[in-house]
């Protein structure tokens, strides 16, 4: 939990700085951080993909992960339905509320926000939690300077929402082989890299559309688990 802790205490600390500035970050300092942090999602998601490829019992999944989740994702049109939503809440209701709700989607719905927890719960390993704070820093800042210092209030959802990932990774521990978790490690690598290039705006990509590439591995490690009880292996 310690990685959780961080990333709610960086939305605490990027809500106070952001709310003292009040008048919003100049756009170049605003762009610099954001290089900063895309730089480091994309490397981050390099390495977990070249640590875990070499570990891969079926070295084709990931192919099959992405491509059938980024069809889901799209024919669910979830990044569509995420900025929808966004945008309603950027034009609706009062000043603080509709930062609020921007806040609490951005900082819950992401790759890292979801997998951290996991690791953290699995392994021990606070790296995406980490790095997610640094990312949540720089956006509670830009944030709350916009709206003020009641986006602090999006750390305590933050907390109970990646809380709760923790505590139903370790209840769910005796299910989540070390297989699944490389296969879903490497699937969360690209994921993390598609957001860091992104960020750098080098290349456009709906990242939302290709969360659930995340669940096709357990549906398969599920399926292999059901025919090898039938007796049937391969």
């Amino acid at each position: 939990m310690i990685g959780t802790i961080a990333n709610t205490a960086a939305i605490l600390v990027g809500s106070l700085v952001g709310g003292k500035v009040q008048h919003g970050l100049k756009d170049k300092y605003q762009k610099v951080l954001f290089v900063a942090m895309g730089l480091a999602a994309t490397g981050l998601g390099i390495n977990a993909v070249v640590q875990n490829m070499p570990m891969s019992t079926y070295p084709v999944l990931f192919i099959a992960s992405l491509a059938i989740g980024g069809v889901l994702g799209t024919a669910l049109d979830l990044d569509g339905r995420f900025n929808r939503l966004v945008d309603a809440h950027s034009k609706e209701g009062s000043n603080l509320g509709r930062g609020l709700s921007t806040a609490i989607m951005l900082f819950c719905i992401g790759t890292l926000s979801i997998l951290g927890p996991i690791n953290s719960a699995l392994y021990g390993d606070e790296t995406f939690l980490f790095t997610n704070a640094m990312l949540d820093l720089v956006t509670s800042m830009v944030l709350a300077s916009t709206f003020g210092y009641g986006i602090a209030v999006a750390a305590g959802v933050l907390f109970c929402w990646q809380g709760s990932i923790f505590l139903l990774a370790n209840l769910l521990s005796p299910l989540l082989s070390g297989g699944l978790m490389t296969e879903i490690s490497i699937v969360g690598g690209f994921l993390i890299f598609a957001s860091g290039l992104s960020i750098l705006k080098i290349k456009e990509i709906s990242t939302m559309n290709l969360l659930p590439a995340l669940f096709i591995p357990p549906i398969w490690f599920a399926l292999v688990a059901l025919v090898n009880s039938l007796g049937i292996t391969f």
